[in-house]
Parts: C-alpha cells; structure tokens; sequence
C-alpha cells in the first residue's frame, strides 16, 4: 500500500520473530525466557514520544511480551490472535485510525495478511519470503536485533523531514 511514513499513526509490531530473534526457549514449565533489544526499546519509546501509538500483535502468549510492553509503555497488547487481520480491524475501531495510517513490522505469513492492509510495512531482514515480498520496506537488520529501531529511526526521520540518523 506504501503510505507516507511521515503519517504513520500507529506502529503495530510482532512479537516472536521480529521484537525477538524468533527462538524459544523452554525449560520444564514451559517457555522460560525472550530476548530483547535494548535499542528497540529506546526507538519505541522515541516514536512514542513523538506521538506515534505502538501497538502489538502477536499470535503467542507470553508474560514476557505483556512485561516488556509494560516496560515500554506499549498498552495496546493483543496476544494469542490468530487472526491479524480482525484484530487489527478492532484496534483501529479503538483507536479511531484507519489502517492506512498503520505501519506493521512483520516477519512470517500469519503476518502478510496484516502487512498488505496496512498503509505502511515492514518485515526484518530475516523474515520468510512471503513477508518480505509482502512487505514495502525489508529491514537491513534482522529480528531482535536491532531491526525495530531501524524503522523506528526511519519514521522519526521521516516526522522531521530528514535521512534517519
């Protein structure tokens, strides 16, 4: 849909994949722990700051994600969705947006439904193939590792009517 970044509402972001490297790791009661980015945190909590709603999507519980949300000050938290699409329908009627003025980070095909309804999105340098060729914009860094401050950067950047950086 490619929309202008300089008009993003709202980010929505997944969870496993893209705010993490993708693995899970389980010990005896189940998942154990998630790894995350500091510098993601600190581009969420810029693009916060700069107006920008963020929001998650996700289609796995995890009281680490519903904690690290917390930490961020992210309180649209939707966990356990298997379909993206609805729950981004409700989001908006919540939010009073319309998905035009959504962005989305994605990185596998319960997300390309998401992606193509969005005005705006993304997946990580290492997400499926369906994603990225869902995708307008493919991240040079992979999932939990940096590639949400890059598009964070890059919606800042385009807020200021700059190159991110």
């Amino acid at each position: 849909m490619s929309a202008d970044p300089a008009r993003v509402r709202v980010l929505i972001l997944d969870v496993d994949g893209v705010l993490t490297d993708g693995r899970l790791y389980y010990g005896p009661r189940g998942e154990a722990l998630k790894v995350f980015h500091v510098r993601d945190g600190a581009g969420l909590k810029q693009l916060a700051a700069a107006g920008v709603t963020l929001a998650v999507i996700s289609g796995r519980r995890s009281v680490m994600t519903r904690q690290r949300c917390r930490e961020l000050g992210i309180r649209h938290v939707l966990q356990g969705v298997d379909d993206k699409a609805a729950a981004l329908a409700r989001l908006c009627a919540r939010l009073r947006v319309e998905p035009a003025e959504c962005a989305c980070i994605g990185d596998d095909t319960p997300d390309v439904a998401l992606m193509r309804l969005v005005g705006l999105s993304f997946a990580v340098a290492d997400a499926h193939e369906a994603a990225r060729s869902a995708a307008d914009t493919v991240t040079r860094l992979p999932g939990g590792l940096g590639a949400v401050r890059e598009v964070c950067d890059q919606l800042l950047a385009a807020r200021r009517g700059g190159p991110p950086g």
